[in-house]
């Protein structure tokens, strides 16, 4: 009978000791789960961009501003063939603070002179790589309005805005790019249509140099002439 009396406690012993253990890892399990919940979420975090992405209608408000505190008014341009430095027109501000925006954006890293007229004008700023799309997609797409009345012509090597690919009767300038007269004499057939927005300071040697070069039927250089960086001249 003492026996069965032990083994009966022994048994209840063991039974209050496993709930107990049960209870424990329960709780423990519970816990981590939560902790585990707790780490996996995320938070997240709006981040303002620097620079809004440019339109026809915030465009000429935001230069206008960009201007005002971005007063840089030189800039060189680096090629296979040679530096080009070049000096922006405080009067044409728009066109200035423009050149300035895309010059600290690195936009024109990598871009070429793609079009050579003989005796007359090399154009820049663009290229068929994705990666210059990609960089206009981040900036915006948005045209610049001629400014032609500030006494500024078109004489050999002056800097003027080209108008936009899309026919517009305002000729409004495509802002990604821009050609240096080149030619003896200069074009002032186009100053009441394009914006001269600064002149070649140094290197028109470069410049004549790189409208020397051999073109197809197009005007687009057989071998590509790139323009490797721009950049701010103190």
């Amino acid at each position: 009978m003492r026996i069965l009396l032990v083994i009966i406690t022994l048994l209840l012993l063991w039974n209050c000791e496993d709930k107990q253990t049960s209870k424990q890892t329960d709780r423990t399990l519970k816990k981590d789960s939560v902790v585990e919940k707790y780490e996996a979420k995320t938070v997240k975090v709006s981040v303002k961009p620097e620079f809004p992405l440019l339109t026809n209608n915030n465009a000429m408000e935001f230069f206008l501003e960009y201007e005002k505190v971005n007063k840089e008014n030189k800039v060189r341009i680096s090629t296979d063939f040679g530096t080009i430095d070049i000096l922006l027109y405080d009067k044409t501000k728009f066109h200035r603070a423009n050149f300035i925006y895309l010059t600290k954006r690195n936009y024109f890293s990598d871009t070429q002179f793609y079009r050579v007229v003989e005796n007359f004008v090399i154009q820049g700023g663009s290229s068929d790589a994705f990666d210059l799309y990609k960089k206009r997609r981040k900036i915006g797409n948005y045209l610049l309005p001629p400014d032609t009345k500030r006494g500024y012509t078109h004489k050999r090597g002056t800097i003027s805005m080209p108008s936009s690919e899309i026919e517009n009767a305002y000729k409004l300038a495509s802002p990604f790019q821009f050609f240096i007269i080149n030619r003896i004499g200069g074009a002032d057939y186009l100053d009441k249509d394009y914006t001269v927005f600064g002149e070649v300071i140094k290197g028109m040697d470069v410049v004549d140099k790189i409208n020397a070069v051999e073109t197809d039927k197009g005007d687009w250089p057989l071998q590509n002439v790139y323009i490797r960086k721009v950049e701010i001249l103190d």
